[in-house]
């Protein structure tokens, strides 16, 4: 046990190095138009806004929030946020953007490990966890996760996840639709991969990477495991970035072509604090 904690420990401070390194190739790349942010553009799903409602005068925390932009958008709609990531040059450059932006009394960020966000940020201290978009894959222990979100939450506070469906980890990369990888696998899987999602042709010196899968079910059981209510899960048949060559755009979306033979690309799970 022991030892699977030291190679856990190990593949997490690897991730978190490629991470450090990516921070500004992503904030040059068009793929987060930090421009187009500055001038109001954010990039929230509909769905998103529909779903967790109005956040003016909530307290969020933003767990995993990379370079903030999507912490920053919450903050625009009137929320006081608070944004953590374990990478340090992530947080510095948010902190930077939320001065540009004229929004230091209402985002902050912080550097930790999510693990350490109660910690960090305080015991029931909000009113909204917020996390998704590439953020659970990264994540060792997925019920650990939850239980901090539940630590976070003041009574009858709500936990709002928007997240990349699992089975989009399992499909081909080009077709997304024939399976290539057990969808029951929770191990580690560990891969290499130079550049950037944000910019392929960036040159990159740490590229190992390391996901861990975690099903739906893994998901909502430890939301419920954490004692928090489970209002909805919803599935969703877009996605914000082409993960697979035969998806097209759509309004700033991607979909399947073929909208007879459409599989899940990302879910929304809501869930509250008992009051």
């Amino acid at each position: 046990m022991e030892d699977r904690a030291r190679t856990t420990a190990a593949r997490v401070l690897e991730n978190r190095r490629l991470w450090d390194e990516r921070v500004p190739i992503n904030a040059a790349s068009e793929f987060y138009d930090l421009t187009g942010f500055r001038s109001g553009r954010d990039d929230l799903d509909s769905f998103q806004l529909d779903e967790l409602g109005d956040v003016d005068g909530l307290d969020l925390a933003h767990l995993q929030c990379h370079i903030g932009l999507d912490t920053m958008a919450w903050a625009r709609r009137g929320a006081r946020v608070a944004g953590l990531d374990f990478s340090a040059p992530a947080v510095e450059t948010a902190a930077a953007l939320a001065a540009e932006a004229g929004l230091e009394g209402r985002a902050r960020f912080i550097a930790a490990d999510v693990y350490d966000a109660v910690e960090e940020l305080g015991a029931r201290a909000f009113d909204v966890v917020y996390t998704g978009n590439g953020a659970l894959m990264w994540l060792p222990d997925i019920s650990r996760w939850a239980r901090t979100v539940a630590g976070l939450l003041r009574p009858g506070g709500r936990l709002y996840l928007a997240e990349f469906h699992p089975l989009t980890d399992v499909l081909d990369d080009e077709d997304g639709a024939t399976v290539v990888r057990d969808y029951f696998s929770r191990g580690a899987r560990t891969y290499y991969s130079p550049g950037s999602y944000a910019d392929w042709s960036a040159e990159t010196v740490h590229n190992n990477a390391t996901e861990w899968h975690h099903t739906l079910g893994d998901v909502v059981s430890a939301v419920a495991g954490a004692g928090l209510r489970v209002q909805f899960v919803r599935e969703h048949e877009t996605i914000p970035f082409q993960r697979y060559a035969a998806l097209v755009a759509d309004g700033g979306r991607f979909r399947y072509a073929d909208r007879r033979t459409r599989l899940p690309l990302m879910y929304s799970l809501a869930a509250t604090a008992d009051a």
